[in-house]
């Protein structure tokens, strides 16, 4: 770089961390052509490519960082309503006249929608286009939470629920593949820690809006909080205009959607009701081995395929199979630990709503630092230490919380969550984004919907079985408050032991000393994408 080009990148770089410099890093970043704005990091190097710039433009925004601003919304939205319904669930209980069960199909409910059509969202982002995708998906997530709002009954409300998980979906992951292509390989690590830092912060904000809402307003307010969020989204969306490219033309197969979707809601069907039915009754075992069949029948075709609904090939890379499982065993660690904290401060501590909410805030206040301390380390070192160690700590805080709730003391419990929130906070983002940038710039969408298939599938399973293990200790022992507080205790054991098995796969699985600024290069995917691009190829040990 010459003088003159060393004190214009000065001044930029200065500016970096402070919003005055966001027109100094536009400008220096960014070389606008008509109306699509392309980073420097895609531009081709001089000399055989001429300076010429990839064909496929990341974002059609003004700025990165504004796309970051849109997409964190849509995360923060979905994120919200994985945990706010459950301090307002004893409420929805009286006024709706709910049964245990129910309860656990409210919560359920969503993820499990989540879970089946996520795929689809992937797909829809790379045919019709990413942002039309997102913006379909907040409508769908914003009419479905006014209908939870109004519900009158369990079942509509329950129906509102499959709805949001739909729209949810087609959020999910198009939003996080557009965050990974906004940014160069240097600063993925900081965007994607924002993404989802943040989105860990509401989904753990969740209990105390929740409480808060359900104390001053009415349950029904912790669906309506959707609305304007939703509606930021979208006038965000509108000005920051990221890239609507339709990268491919593949068909969505009915077959695929049917066997995806019956697979999964059998395999939960039969875990949630073995408690009522028996585990040696036919309909558990009927639910059980159909559920199974059909999800091995949906993976042989998968790999088939030609235009799969889910790219299982992408599991052949080690370290993207590494983080598809830590961030699944997160998940089934994550929720049903939320979830039995808020009930456990309110049905055995006697907290209020509001209370129980503020309660939860030792799990949020220390996952937002973490987060971002993870998105950083991972910048610098790579994905193999932040997360085993967030997850060393979340192994620790779990089984803390589980020693201390049967002393029915929120101070014995106070260490644990702590702990806990640290854990989670460390530990997603990298992985996360090591998964995402594992898979080419075509892929990234179908990667993305392959990681979030994995984690709701897994937190929704985990929701169930940590439910099944406290139900059936409370059934058979009379109802004490220890008691109870015992067979939480037992759950939580559970989630601990899920959260050991992710760090022992990492600890064998992820990439030992690779930095992220090489092992996020991607490769060339077959095809003329990036045609005019130089050759970025993975290292040898991305593909071990």
């Amino acid at each position: 770089m010459n003088a003159s080009g060393a004190a214009l990148a000065t001044p930029g770089k200065q500016a970096k961390d402070w919003a005055g410099g966001l027109v100094q890093r536009v400008a220096q970043e960014y070389t606008v052509t008509g109306k699509l704005a392309r980073p420097r990091w895609q531009r081709a190097g001089a000399g055989a490519h001429g300076g010429q710039l990839v064909d496929t433009p990341v974002a059609a925004a003004r700025a990165r960082w504004l796309v970051l601003v849109a997409m964190t919304g849509a995360m923060c939205m979905l994120a919200l309503d994985l945990t706010i319904v459950n301090v307002a669930l004893p409420s929805m209980t009286r006024h709706l006249h709910l049964g245990g069960d129910m309860q656990q199909w409210i919560v359920n409910s969503y993820m499990l929608a989540l879970a089946a059509t996520v795929a689809c969202g992937g797909k829809l982002g790379d045919r019709i286009g990413r942002t039309t995708t997102l913006c379909a998906g907040v409508i769908i997530f914003l009419v479905a939470s006014v209908a939870c709002g109004l519900a009158p009954d369990g079942m509509t409300l329950i129906g509102g629920r499959l709805a949001q998980g739909i729209g949810a979906a087609l959020m999910c992951p198009v939003s996080g593949a557009i965050v990974i292509d906004a940014f160069g390989p240097r600063e993925r690590g900081r965007a994607m820690a924002i993404y989802f830092g943040l989105g860990q912060v509401f989904m753990s904000l969740g209990p105390f809006m929740g409480g808060l809402l359900t104390q001053a307003v009415s349950w029904r307010a912790v669906f309506w909080v959707n609305v304007p969020i939703g509606l930021a989204t979208l006038a965000l969306v509108r000005i920051a205009r990221p890239d609507n490219t339709a990268r491919r033309h593949g068909t969505i197969k009915a077959t695929d959607l049917v066997l995806l979707t019956c697979g999964l809601g059998l395999l939960v069907l039969g875990l949630q009701q073995a408690s009522q039915w028996g585990w040696s009754s036919a309909a558990t075992t009927g639910c059980l081995l159909t559920g199974t069949a059909a999800l091995a029948l949906f993976g042989r075709k998968q790999l088939k395929s030609g235009e799969p609904l889910l790219n299982l090939r992408l599991f052949g890379n080690r370290s993207f199979l590494g983080d598809s499982l830590v961030l699944g065993l997160l998940q089934f660690a994550q929720l049903p630990i939320i979830m039995y904290t808020s009930l456990y401060l309110q049905d055995l501590l006697g907290y209020s709503p509001e209370l129980a909410g503020i309660a939860t805030l030792p799990l949020v206040l220390p996952l937002t630092v973490t987060s971002q301390f993870g998105g950083r380390w991972f910048d610098h070192k790579g994905v193999r230490y932040p997360v085993t160690t967030g997850l060393a700590m979340l192994v620790a805080g779990i089984a803390a919380c589980a020693a201390a709730l049967p002393h029915l003391s929120y101070a014995w419990a106070l260490p644990g969550m702590i702990l806990t929130g640290s854990g989670l906070g460390l530990a997603t983002s990298p992985a996360t984004t090591d998964g995402l940038n594992r898979a080419p710039q075509a892929e990234r969408a179908q990667a993305s919907g392959l990681l979030n298939t994995v984690r709701q599938f897994c937190g929704t399973i985990g929701t169930v079985v940590v439910s099944t293990i406290i139900l059936a200790a409370q059934h058979t022992r009379t109802a004490h408050p220890h008691l109870t507080a015992d067979a939480i205790s037992a759950g939580f054991a559970v989630a601990a032991a899920s959260a050991a098995i992710a760090l022992v796969i990492a600890l064998r699985l992820l990439a030992r000393t690779e930095r992220p600024n090489t092992a996020s290069r991607l490769s060339r995917p077959n095809g003329s994408l990036l045609r005019h691009a130089p050759a970025l190829k993975l290292p040898a040990v991305a593909h071990a």
